[in-house]
């Protein structure tokens, strides 16, 4: 059983497709942007980000502020059928105007500009084409419940038959995550069900028609850690693909909280992979079978290229409409929130990946480096006219806990460390600390229990990131640094 993820630090709800020797995994990225990230790999383990699918901003807006926070892109399906990769997804900020789909002949090149698929309103959104070239929505349908279908016109949006209701799962809540795929002369859907919480689980139905009835595998459900001391919790929202080997693999989300009771998890959900067997036409999960993944790498950023890295995400609005790389080197950032203000508003952020990081921050003139779930619940290091200080956002409640006159030469820095407790007494997930450093020595300015930024306590679905916005004008970042523990 592998407790590290293949995608590490909010990458939930992953959708796997394969075109000949070449694996492609997207997932949702909510309010922030550019949206759906699509990775590519040859061994299912070390992936590698080719682009994204909504980069630009006539195919995708989401909401910035608390009240975009997760909202914007839910569950996607990669699929490639007929030469063509498809993206099927939902805006939830839009989710009146439909299910969003486009297509590219190459995931890292160009995608359409949206179609969206009126009157079927809903979540987690799959499409699946048949033998005759029937393309099938399925989605997890929040007017009717369960999991229904129609079938449509992917290049329109254009509905060309009745709802059909497909299944509602074995009884656990939340429906939902559908993803249709055949094997043989069978085919399968796949759901999750419980929440995609504690009691989150993968189920699957069979029928010998894509449009049912379904039968229920009768080992349901075939993935799930509720109830276990298992280090990876959470454990659902299952993709399968056939390998180039003829095996079978799956894709699934799952969270790995820390501390003591009840637990938190900060890096959101991730994703993890395990094998699958095939057992009287049903699919048997391995979860040992590809081993341990290598941690995930930190790096340096000096900007010195002609674009962003597609680490680099933004929410609410998008990284290439105020963050531009220099000829030569560094990053030039227009002017984000006052310098009194907490809610972001042009931050720039990577996703947390590591259970415990430093990040540092070189920049010319007046700019903030911070560690947040969403803009009530981040700790912010600021150099501001001269001097550092460090905030902290806790709901309602934000305020100034350390500040100093800054040095010359001064990094931000903001760092999570393990916690050191007494033996017996109650610890977080880690601890958050922010200050700045002058060469080799920090200077801490700020101290906060790392369980004030977990998906517990802030909710929602995403996970932490770390970002940098200006305060200012003429605002140059010269070097991002993000290390692991």
């Amino acid at each position: 059983m592998s407790s590290t993820p293949v995608l590490a630090g909010f990458h939930p709800d992953p959708s796997i497709c394969r075109v000949g020797e070449d694996y492609y995994l997207a997932n949702s990225t909510f309010e922030y942007l550019p949206g759906v990230p699509i990775h590519r790999s040859r061994d299912l383990v070390a992936w590698e980000p080719v682009g994204s699918a909504l980069d630009r901003p006539e195919q995708l807006a989401t909401r910035p502020g608390i009240a975009g926070a997760s909202g914007g892109i839910y569950a996607p399906t990669l699929r490639h059928h007929d030469g063509r990769f498809w993206l099927i997804t939902t805006n939830l900020q839009e989710i009146t105007r439909g299910h969003l789909i486009v297509h590219a002949a190459d995931p890292s090149g160009t995608w359409s500009e949206p179609v969206f698929v009126p009157g079927l309103i809903g979540i987690d959104p799959d499409l699946s084409w048949d033998e005759n070239g029937v393309c099938r929505l399925t989605w997890s349908d929040v007017v009717r419940g369960g999991i229904s279908q129609a079938v449509i016109d992917p290049f329109t949006g254009e509905v060309r038959s009745d709802v059909r209701e497909l299944w509602r799962g074995t009884g656990g809540a939340h429906a939902e995550g559908p993803h249709l795929i055949r094997r043989g002369t069978w085919w399968y859907l796949i759901v999750a069900e419980g929440g995609t919480g504690p009691g989150h689980m993968v189920t699957i139905a069979r029928s010998a028609a894509p449009d049912g009835p379904f039968e229920a595998c009768p080992s349901n459900p075939i993935l799930t850690h509720r109830s276990t001391s298992a280090a990876v919790q959470s454990t659902g929202h299952a993709d399968l693909v056939e390998c180039v080997d003829g095996t079978w693999a799956t894709v699934y989300l799952g969270t790995r909280p820390r501390g003591s009771f009840p637990r938190w998890h900060t890096n959101g959900r991730e994703t993890f992979i395990a094998g699958i067997d095939w057992v009287d036409d049903w699919p048997v999960v391995d979860e040992s079978r590809f081993g341990e993944p290598s941690d995930a790498a930190g790096f340096v950023d000096d900007f010195d290229s002609a674009t962003l890295h597609p680490r680099w995400i933004a929410p609410g609005v998008h990284p290439g409409s105020f963050a531009r790389p220099r000829l030569g080197g560094g990053l030039e950032l227009k002017r984000g929130r006052a310098s009194n203000a907490t809610a972001a508003e042009r931050l720039l952020a990577v996703r947390a990946v590591h259970p415990n990081w430093t990040a540092r921050v070189q920049a010319d003139g007046d700019v903030a480096l911070s560690v947040r779930i969403d803009d009530a619940h981040q700790v912010l290091v600021e150099h501001v006219g001269g001097r550092v200080r460090a905030r902290i956002a806790i709901g309602p409640l934000a305020q100034v806990v350390g500040e100093v006159e800054a040095p010359p030469h001064a990094q931000l820095e903001i760092r999570s460390t393990e916690p050191v407790v007494e033996r017996g007494a109650p610890r977080g997930p880690d601890v958050i600390e922010a200050g700045y450093r002058v060469v080799d020595e920090f200077t801490r300015l700020a101290r906060l229990d790392g369980r004030y930024l977990s998906t517990e306590v802030a909710g929602g679905f995403t996970g932490r990131v770390i970002g940098m916005e200006a305060l200012g004008d003429a605002v140059v970042v010269r070097r991002f640094e993000l290390e692991p523990a």
